[in-house]
């Protein structure tokens, strides 16, 4: 008590470990069936209400979903809100189109193949019911717009000929058989037709009904030719105007209005190329400042960018890169370094990166190193060289951050994927299977996640090439990954993909 009439709280622990279900899958494999290579998932994204989610795949298909489970549930949601009670809705998605987005091309000049694989997808705002999104492959973004469009069919027309009689000219119709010939004016060359006193009871005219409708998704824009490597990012501008595009050695800033012209606002390429040491992996914009950006290395560090310093940012306002425990260099040591995906939280003060090792926790307004790092492949560490021969070390593991700031996650081997709490004093770690039961495989939860899991006893099984052992005496298999996954933005529910099929859960 504190002078008699208030009372003192402790302050709140950390939150308790999710208990994660299984909601949904998408495209599940039957047992022994082999996985078409244009049929791989290679990118997930939730538009910003968690309401749609699109999926992109190796043959430049983006396949749309959209949520059922709240149209329902609208009017009780209210309710429920009003009596302060908690909603533990089971989140529901069904299938609600899908269109080619890219083909495969060949770029003439440089005798070069450009596959179809969607790269990324990202969701723009909305406007007047129709939804809008980016997608792109190695070479081409493309804006497009998916609306529900009115089937106008034309009914209660006269199809019997010898009624169907209309300004002195008898209408044809498919099954006539010797139909009457018009005049252009819509005259009859016949002049001994004359209507019978009191007309025609039987003319009918044609009426324009439309009861169904249909979803089209038309392309309003391709931004080409503006990347001379592959793009592996684009991301929207909190402004709803413009939009970048990163590759290996460049930023692009585009505006969505117009496609034949951008603005590189990032070059990283040296006068002479032998002189390269590193390259762009990804590329982000802040989410609520729209001057700000980041972009992620192969060495491992992030530079935060300010658009308003000056028009080529190729000074960094901010430099995030943790540095080198001394004795620790190896060979291996900028392969597994390179950041493949950096994600900013929703409120902007926090940027998660992921390594091929950890992930990584940076506050924006502390540049000297993570605020948290948890490991995620450190038992892989004795096979690096397996991992480097076959080329699974470069794999790239997207990460990705709840809505609510509380709570990280990403995608390993063997289809598996780890969440882990990054509030303070969190100790959740949590290993989840993409499968209908998501906790078959799991692990043992460390005392400190943000710290080295080396305490814990790892057996890895010498030799072999795409399987061993995890800490836990889980065998662990290169060959299947989760490499992309999605956290709904306000609810604990996750989107990831295992090879064709896209599994959900919710907690």
């Amino acid at each position: 008590m504190n002078g008699g009439d208030e009372v003192v709280t402790a302050p709140a622990g950390p939150p308790q470990p999710l208990d994660w279900k299984f909601s949904q899958v998408f495209g599940e494999r039957t047992a022994g069936e082999e996985v078409q290579e244009v049929d791989i998932i290679s990118a997930i994204e939730f538009d910003k209400t968690g309401d749609h989610l699109a999926t992109g795949d190796r043959g430049g298909r983006v396949v749309l979903f959209e949520r059922t489970d709240t149209k329902d549930h609208d009017a009780l949601r209210r309710d429920l809100e009003r009596m302060d009670h908690p909603i533990n809705r089971h989140p529901e998605f069904r299938y609600k189109t899908e269109f080619q987005s890219h083909e495969p091309e060949f770029d003439y000049l440089k005798s070069l193949e450009i596959e179809e694989k969607i790269n990324k997808i990202r969701w723009c705002q909305t406007a007047n019911g129709a939804l809008f999104l980016l997608s792109t492959n190695d070479k081409t973004i493309k804006f497009w717009k998916v609306q529900e469009k009115k089937v106008k069919k034309i009914s209660e027309m006269n199809l019997d000929p010898p009624k169907a009689v209309g300004n002195g000219c008898v209408a044809s119709s498919s099954n006539s058989n010797s139909p009457t010939p018009c005049l252009a004016n819509g005259g009859s060359p016949d002049n001994d037709f004359s209507f019978p006193p009191g007309g025609l009871p039987s003319l009918r005219l044609p009426v324009v009904t439309s009861q169904e409708t249909n979803l089209v998704a038309r392309c309003r824009r391709v931004y080409a030719h503006a990347h001379d490597y592959h793009i592996n990012s684009i991301s929207n501008n909190s402004d709803g105007e413009t939009f970048i595009s990163a590759d290996d050695l460049r930023i692009n800033l585009w505006n969505l209005e117009i496609s034949n012209q951008s603005f590189n606002i990032v070059d990283v390429k040296p006068a002479n190329m032998e002189d390269l040491t590193e390259v762009i992996t990804s590329a982000e914009f802040h989410p609520t400042h729209c001057n700000m950006l980041a972009y992620s290395s192969s060495k491992g560090s992030i530079r935060l960018i300010d658009l308003r310093q000056s028009a080529l940012c190729d000074s960094h306002a901010k430099l995030f890169e943790e540095p080198e425990a001394p004795g620790s260099r190896s060979f291996f040591t900028e392969i597994i370094a390179s950041i493949s995906d950096i994600k900013f939280a929703k409120d902007g003060r926090y940027m998660l990166s992921r390594d091929y090792m950890t992930l990584k926790l940076w506050d924006i307004n502390m540049d000297s190193g993570p605020v948290s790092t948890f490991q995620v492949h450190e038992y892989l560490r004795p096979k690096l060289c397996d991992l480097y021969e076959n080329d699974s070390i470069f794999d790239k593991f997207e990460c990705c951050l709840s809505g609510d700031g509380l709570r990280v996650a990403t995608g390993s081997y063997s289809n598996l994927f780890r969440v882990f709490g990054c509030a303070p004093g969190s100790t959740e770690a949590t290993t989840l299977e993409a499968s209908k039961n998501p906790v078959r495989r799991q692990v043992q939860t460390p005392s400190r996640p943000s710290r080295s899991l080396s305490s814990i006893t790892r057996v890895v099984r010498r030799g072999a090439e795409t399987s061993g052992i995890d800490a836990n005496g889980n065998s662990f298999d290169f060959t299947t990954k989760l490499l992309h996954l999605a956290w709904h933005p306000t609810e604990n529910s996750i989107a990831c993909a295992a090879a064709n099929s896209l599994y959900m859960y919710y907690a």
